[in-house]
């Protein structure tokens, strides 16, 4: 029954497109309006101020501007939210330009995963209509092409924690470096606009190498995702162990990653092509999403670095809860359902923030349509954290949460995020610096 729903549905928007459904070119109106959402007003909320505090006691007051797994956690008193201000985080002003430059020259090929004349910058600027049965679609790919650690960045060090929900009991501590470094579309950094010795056409690489503890130090893993959305992602993963590089089978990117309550295809909200899923969607709303500037916060003891950058720390029930503060933002509701029938999700809802087009809060659901995971991901104001990353214009992935409801357990993540193109030298993103050992 599902697989025949979905072959309508891709009816439907094959049908859409060959009528020609009108759909509406973007303006240079509709560029500012999609980075500079603030820059006239911000959203409001009655009794919602800044210092507000969301609690068990006055949590049904704030219901509407909630993503619902977060008024549930609020209600049964295993977090509070503190309601910090609204502010704006504005992006690199080339990968602005970029989007003005080439305005109206993408285009969405007649199959989910095509698209046809992208150069640099937003690809879809203009407001999701719900009109356009590809709406979805264009907003995945906005999310592809976003500017969410700009044209490279690490995160060095990121502490995973694995927790208990009930007892709060950590039951193991994983400290990795991550890397990401884009291939092609970038507007920033040099080499622009792309490499050139890149024959596969890599869009964008991620290396993540393991640290500590021993019995897992030195597993990394590599993943190419190609420019070519239908050429499937080839990762790689090397256990040190064994001390051989092994090719992942694509399943294997929706198993548990290191025994954590993350898969691959989670990073950074969602980590898979567009035509792996079917995209909708669903509305926009005012919703309160994670927000802040790092240095206003108070921030853990744990884990000291030469530099003295501090992480954000964690609490509430479990200690699963990052410590942070939360603003009431524009955002988007995207669904995705996946292509695959054998996959062991049924659907993920994010709440895509509507000026930086990185994905906060997804909910993800299991193959009987119930709440499964609830991901949160910390977003820090560039101008507000470590000296090296401001004007980068990224807003950085600083914190996260995993909660596997079911489970009652957690996976949480402390981020020490640097924009600094010298820690991602090309060389990192191959088979062969695996097998070096680094």
């Amino acid at each position: 029954m599902k697989r025949i729903a979905k072959s309508m549905t891709s009816m439907a928007v094959v049908a859409a497109f060959t009528t020609g459904a009108a759909v509406q070119a973007a303006t240079l109106e509709d560029v500012e309006r999609s980075f500079y959402p603030y820059k006239d007003s911000v959203p409001t909320y009655a009794g919602l101020q800044t210092g507000t505090v969301i609690n068990q006691a006055n949590v049904d007051q704030f219901k509407e501007v909630l993503v619902s797994a977060d008024y549930e956690f609020i209600k049964k008193g295993w977090t509070e939210m503190e309601v910090g201000e609204t502010t704006s985080f504005e992006l690199h002003p080339n990968y602005v330009e970029a989007t003005r430059k080439y305005l109206n020259e993408p285009q969405l090929g007649e199959s989910l995963g095509q698209l046809e004349n992208f150069i640099a910058g937003r690809p879809f600027p203009a407001e999701p209509d719900a009109e356009d049965p590809r709406a979805g679609e264009k907003m995945a790919w906005n999310y592809k092409y976003g500017y969410n650690w700009g044209d490279n960045a690490a995160i060095d060090p990121f502490y995973w924690k694995f927790r208990d929900l009930n007892s709060g009991k950590l039951e193991r501590t994983i400290m990795f470096d991550f890397h990401f470094l884009n291939f092609m579309h970038r507007v920033n950094q040099e080499p622009l606009p792309e490499f050139e010795n890149n024959p596969q056409q890599v869009f964008r690489g991620i290396y993540v190498n393991v640290n500590e503890p021993f019995d897992v130090k030195n597993t990394q893993l590599l993943i190419h995702r190609y420019e070519d959305d239908l050429r499937r992602d080839d990762a790689w993963l090397y256990l040190g162990f064994q001390r051989r590089v092994r090719r992942l089978a694509t399943g294997q990117i929706t198993d548990s990653f290191l025994g954590s309550d993350l898969m691959i295809e989670d990073f950074e909200g969602y980590n898979g092509r567009v035509s792996d899923m079917n995209w909708t969607y669903k509305g926009t709303v005012n919703v309160m999403l994670p927000f802040y500037n790092h240095n206003d916060l108070e921030l853990s003891d744990e884990h000291p670095t030469d530099d003295g950058y501090q992480f954000v720390a964690m609490g509430g029930q479990g200690g699963c809860f990052p410590q942070i503060t939360w603003q009431l933002r524009k955002a988007y509701i995207l669904e995705s359902d996946p292509v695959d029938d054998n996959h062991p999700i049924s659907r993920r809802v994010h709440y895509i923030d509507a000026q930086t087009y990185t994905i906060p809060r997804t909910l993800i659901y299991d193959r009987k349509g119930d709440l499964w995971k609830s991901f949160t991901i910390g977003q820090a104001h560039p101008d507000h954290h470590l000296e090296k990353n401001k004007g980068s214009g990224v807003s950085l992935d600083d914190s996260f949460l995993m909660l596997d409801v079911q489970a009652a357990h957690c996976t949480t993540g402390q981020f020490k995020g640097q924009i600094d193109p010298s820690m991602n030298p090309e060389r990192l993103f191959t088979v062969q610096n695996m097998r070096s050992g680094r």
